[in-house]
């Protein structure tokens, strides 16, 4: 095993723990469609226009990156011996 797959290794290891964390962070999605349509509900709401702003939607751009992160990281970590094998 080389240093870069050590050290690749750790990275996805530390990636893959932060997503776990960041998913459990994240508040579970209710009916909400359900309950609008039988309440008349809009999201002309302040939560409705700002929903780009908040908590949930920072957690969620963070783990969807996260996830990009832990597949390029995969597959560097896997095509690296590839190449480095000699």
């Amino acid at each position: 095993m080389g240093v870069l797959e050590i050290v690749g290794g750790a990275v996805l290891l530390v990636v893959c723990i932060a997503i776990i964390i960041l998913c459990l962070s994240q508040e579970q999605k209710s009916q909400d469609s359900m309950t609008a349509a039988l309440t008349g509900a809009s999201a002309d709401s302040f939560y409705g226009k700002n929903e780009g702003r908040s908590r949930e939607a920072i957690l969620a751009k963070i783990t969807r990156i996260g996830g990009i992160i832990l597949f390029v990281i995969t597959l560097t970590v896997n095509i690296i011996p590839i190449f480095t094998d000699k």
